[in-house]
């Protein structure tokens, strides 16, 4: 028979149970460097990733909370997709659907990246269940404007959350460098880079995959 000692023990000693293993925050940049057509290349790509067959189905399986944020310049970062739980694949189907048809907030303002960061990280709060709190940034310059990106990470590493981010090489071919050193931060960040817009559907799939099924399969 086992005592209630042995009992207690066991239980303080159990790894916590998650309601959810991941929760994804998409970020895009809207700021002015970014026309109409390379907003919604941006949009239709993500939302084409994620109904990627594999990603999906990591997402719909690890129970995911997914989220989406438009983000340009100081003070202008907008949650315009809330928080959604992916528990089947018609609740994916439709929070994609969302991303697709999402109308634009912001045209011709700055890059704030550290501001976005900041915006996107307390949204977390809401998702303390969670298991794995992840920012995925998008964007094609350097911030300039704002709370330095930097000034950032030492409150996101207190928090527990993880920055990656997709560097858009369109007009700025050392934006990846800049991105590994300013922007992500945490156990295992990366950077993925996208060559121009054209590139982007793609290489957001692929990151999509390494952020989503390579952590998530372990997960029974």
């Amino acid at each position: 028979m086992v005592s209630l000692r042995a009992l207690s023990v066991c239980l303080f000693l159990a790894p916590p149970v998650w309601a959810c293993d991941l929760a994804l925050a998409l970020a895009v940049d809207v700021s002015g460097s970014v026309d109409s057509k390379e907003f919604r290349i941006q949009m239709d790509g993500l939302a084409a990733g994620l109904r990627d067959p594999i990603v999906s189905e990591a997402l719909v399986r690890g129970q995911a909370q997914l989220m989406l944020v438009q983000w340009t310049g100081a003070s202008r970062q907008k949650i315009t997709v809330p928080w959604t739980q992916i528990d089947s694949f018609q609740a994916l189907d439709g929070f994609a659907a969302q991303v697709s048809s999402d109308a634009r907030v912001w045209r011709n303002f700055s890059t704030a990246i550290g501001e976005a960061l900041e915006k996107t990280m307390d949204s977390f709060e809401s998702v303390s269940e969670c298991k794995r709190h992840l920012i995925d940034l998008s964007g094609d310059g350097v911030s300039n404007e704002g709370v330095e990106p930097t000034k950032v990470h030492s409150v996101l590493r207190n928090r527990g959350v993880t920055v990656n981010a997709i560097a858009i090489e369109e007009s700025e071919p050392d934006l990846t460098a800049y991105f590994f050193e300013n922007v992500i931060v945490g156990e295992g960040a990366f950077v993925v880079s996208a060559s121009g817009f054209e590139d982007y559907p793609e290489r957001i799939r692929k990151k999509l995959l390494r952020e989503v099924v390579e952590q998530t399969a372990g997960l029974k």
